[in-house]
C-alpha cells in the first residue's frame, strides 16, 4: 500500500512535469493568452493534487521525492527563451555595461554613451526585426530591452549577480546562463526548505518535510524563476537561508554570530529585490539589534562599491517606476482593486498604507521566534491582497514562506497574480484583478476560520501525546 502512494505521486509528479513543459513551450502569451491560461490551470490543478497526494507518501520517501521533482519541475523553465517577460534581457545588458567598466547606474540603454555595447541580439535592427509588440524604437532601430530610456532599477547585489553571469558565460549563450542561475537558485532554495523543516517542522517537532513541495512543485518556479529567469528567486534562497539562520539554534535563543548571519543574509535578499526588507518585522524578537545592524550593514557595503563608482544616482528608476506602475495614483493601473471595491479611489492608498502599518505593528507584537515565516507570510499576503499588484513573480517569495508556514490558502495570492499577468490580456476588460484578489481573500480567511475552528481539537490531541510521552518538549 505505501508502495502504491509512492508511485502515485510520482505519476502526478511527472504529469505535472509534462503539462509544465507543454506551458513553456507554448509561446501564446501575446498570440493565444487563453490556450496559454488554460496550460497555467492544468499545472496549477496537478500542482495541488501531487502536493496532497505527497501526504499520503512514507516519510522516509518524502525528501528524496521532493528533491526530485524540484529538479524535474524547474529543468523544464529551460527548454526555452523567457516566453512571458523581457527582464532578463535588461539583466543581460546590466551584466554586459558593468563588464565594460560602466556603472550600470549611469546610463540608460538608449544613451548614445553606451550605443558601442549594442550588438543586433539586444538591439535588431530593420523594420521586420522591430515589428514584434514587446520592442522599443531606439536610434532608428529597437530593441528587447524594456524601458530602454530610463536607468536600471535592481539593487547591488543583483547587478553584481549579473556581471558573474556575463564574466563566466561563453559568448552566444545568450539567456540560458541567467536561466540555469534560477533552476540553480529555485532547487538551492528546496534544499533549505528541506533543511530548516526537517530541523523544526510546523509543529515545532522534526521531521516534517511535506511543506517543501509547496516551494518545489509550484508552477510559478519554473515559469517565473527560469523561464523567465527573474532575479526575484535569488532573494528568496537568501531570504529563506537568513530565516533558517535565526532559526537553528538549538536553544531557546539564539547567539549574536548566528543573527549576525542572518541579518546578512536577509540584508543581501533586500540588497537583490527590495522586497525581502518586509520580513524584518517577523525576525525582531530575539537580538533584534544584531539583526537590524547587520541587515543595514550589507545594504549599505553592497551599495557603496556603486555609489563611489557611480555619476548618478544609484537608486536608478526605482521611484518612477512605483508611479509607472499605479502607488500613487491607484485609478491607473489596477492597483488597490479590493479597497477601490468598497472605497473611493482617493482614500485607497491611505487606507492601504495604514492597515500595513497595523499588520506591523501586530507583527512585531505577536511574531513567534520560533517561526517568524509565519508572522512574514501575514505581513507579506496582507500587503498583496492590499495592493494588488500586477507581475506574477512578486509572489515567489510568497510561496516559499508558505512552504515554511504550511498555509497552503494563501498560494491563492501567487495563483491571483497570474490570472492578472496572463489571463486577464484573453478576458479583455473583465475586472481580472478584483475577481482574482478577491477570490484570493476568501480563500485566505476561509483558510483562517477553519484553522481557528480545528485548533482546540488539536491542542488537545497535543497535550495528549506529550503526556503520553512521544514528544520531547
Amino acid at each position: 500500500m505505501t508502495h502504491r502512494r509512492t508511485v502515485c505521486t510520482a505519476v502526478l509528479l511527472a504529469s505535472l512535469t509534462t503539462v509544465l513543459v507543454f506551458t513553456v513551450l507554448k509561446d501564446g502569451f501575446r498570440a493565444d493568452p487563453a490556450g496559454l491560461s488554460w496550460w497555467y490551470a492544468a499545472a496549477w490543478l496537478l500542482f495541488a493534487l501531487a502536493a496532497w497526494s505527497l501526504r499520503a507518501v512514507p516519510a522516509r520517501h518524502r525528501a528524496a521525492l521532493i528533491v526530485a521533482g524540484s529538479i524535474a519541475v524547474a529543468s523544464t523553465g529551460l527548454l526555452a527563451p523567457p516566453r512571458t517577460s523581457t527582464d532578463a534581457y535588461r539583466y543581460a545588458w546590466d551584466g554586459r555595461v558593468q563588464a565594460a567598466g560602466i556603472s550600470p547606474y549611469d546610463h540608460a540603454p538608449a544613451d548614445p554613451e553606451v550605443a558601442p555595447l549594442r550588438d543586433t541580439w539586444l538591439f535588431p535592427t530593420g523594420p521586420a526585426r522591430c515589428a514584434g509588440p514587446e520592442r522599443a524604437r531606439v536610434d532608428g532601430g529597437c530593441t528587447r530591452l524594456n524601458r530602454p530610456t530610463v536607468h536600471t532599477i535592481y539593487p547591488p547585489v543583483a547587478e553584481a549577480y549579473y556581471l558573474l553571469v556575463d564574466e563566466v558565460s561563453p559568448r552566444g549563450t545568450r539567456l540560458h546562463p541567467l536561466q540555469i542561475g534560477g533552476a540553480l537558485f529555485a532547487v538551492g532554495t528546496t534544499l533549505v526548505l528541506v533543511r530548516i523543516l526537517r530541523r523544526r517542522g510546523p509543529d515545532g517537532t522534526p521531521g516534517q518535510v511535506t511543506g517543501a513541495a509547496l516551494w518545489a512543485w509550484c508552477p510559478a518556479v519554473p515559469l517565473e524563476a527560469v523561464n523567465n529567469a527573474h532575479i526575484d528567486v535569488l532573494a528568496v534562497l537568501l531570504t529563506v537561508a537568513g530565516l533558517g539562520a535565526l532559526t537553528g539554534g538549538r536553544g531557546p535563543g539564539i547567539g549574536r554570530l548566528r543573527a549576525a548571519a542572518g541579518g546578512v543574509l536577509i540584508g543581501a535578499g533586500v540588497a537583490v529585490k527590495m522586497l525581502p526588507a518586509m520580513v524584518l518585522p517577523a525576525v525582531l524578537r530575539r537580538r533584534s539589534v544584531t539583526v537590524l545592524l547587520s541587515t543595514a550593514g550589507l545594504v549599505a557595503l553592497s551599495y557603496l562599491p556603486y555609489a563611489l563608482l557611480s555619476h548618478s544616482s544609484v537608486f536608478g528608476y526605482l521611484g518612477g517606476y512605483t508611479e509607472e506602475e499605479g502607488y500613487d495614483d491607484p485609478s491607473g493601473q489596477g492597483r488597490f482593486a479590493l479597497l477601490r471595491m468598497v472605497l473611493p479611489d482617493a482614500w485607497a492608498l491611505p487606507v492601504a498604507l495604514a492597515a500595513l502599518l497595523g499588520v506591523t505593528v501586530y507583527v512585531l507584537r505577536r511574531a513567534t521566534p520560533e517561526r517568524p515565516w509565519s508572522a512574514a507570510l501575514l505581513l507579506f499576503g496582507w500587503a498583496f491582497l492590499l495592493l494588488t499588484p500586477g507581475y506574477s513573480w512578486y509572489a515567489l517569495l510568497v510561496v516559499a514562506l508558505v512552504a515554511l508556514d504550511g498555509r497552503w490558502e494563501w498560494l491563492t495570492v501567487a495563483v491571483a497574480g497570474a490570472c492578472v499577468y496572463v489571463a486577464a490580456k484573453a478576458l479583455g476588460d473583465f475586472p481580472m484583478a478584483k475577481t482574482a484578489y478577491a477570490v484570493a481573500a476568501c480563500a485566505v480567511l476561509a483558510g483562517w476560520a477553519l484553522r481557528r475552528r480545528r485548533r482546540p481539537q488539536r491542542e488537545t490531541d497535543r497535550r495528549e501525546v506529550v503526556s503520553q510521552g512521544r514528544v520531547t518538549v
